[in-house]
């Protein structure tokens, strides 16, 4: 039996056709982490018993892998409520999801997950942050699922390395993004992604 996906990603560019196999249906979010919040708590209150989870697939920035690399992400960090951390302020959430979590760095296939961290602003200094890749929704889509009690996990592929001209790698990337992502959820199919 085939687990009911909620597909979110954050602009057109970012979409792929995921396989025929998986029964998933598709939500445009828009940047950033409002549109996102917004978007999925719409879509979540309206049919609230309609997905096993929510898959966000989508592009990041990185300073620790190389262009091409895809991570299976299952922690999320807000980088603006981080600066608040000192406050009491949680910016961290974990994924409800516990199913398959294969990431592909490299020529490998690393059975683990990694962390993404969120914020309103395209990074393109090279400062430190907590995680492993960078978006603007990741984490806002991570929070309302914890909210809601719906699984969730997410897709990066890595399309730039942060402080190296990273807003036109992405541009640049976006096709090979696709392509990438393509392959890997073909791949995952065959690790029983997408099923009870």
């Amino acid at each position: 039996m085939s687990v009911r996906i909620l597909y979110v990603y954050a602009v057109d560019q970012e979409r792929i056709v995921l396989p025929e196999m998986f029964n998933v249906d598709y939500l445009m979010t828009g940047i950033g982490k409002c549109n996102a919040a917004y978007a999925l708590t719409r879509r979540l209150c309206m049919h609230p018993e309609a997905y096993d989870m929510v898959l966000n697939i989508g592009t990041a920035g990185t300073l620790r892998f190389q262009v091409g690399d895809i991570l299976f992400c299952n922690r999320f960090v807000d980088r603006d409520l981080e600066k608040l951390k000192d406050y009491g302020l949680t910016y961290c959430v974990d994924s409800l999801y516990d199913g398959v979590c294969l990431s592909h760095v490299g020529e490998d296939w690393i059975k683990r997950g990694f962390t993404v961290n969120t914020g309103d602003d395209f990074v393109t200094s090279s400062q430190p942050v907590d995680g492993d890749v960078v978006d603007m929704e990741a984490y806002a889509l991570a929070f309302v699922c914890q909210q809601m009690g719906v699984p969730f996990a997410s897709v990066k592929y890595v399309t730039d390395e942060i402080g190296k001209n990273s807003l036109k790698h992405w541009e640049d990337k976006l096709s090979d993004a696709r392509k990438g992502l393509s392959l890997y959820f073909e791949k995952m199919v065959d690790y029983g992604f997408g099923k009870y």
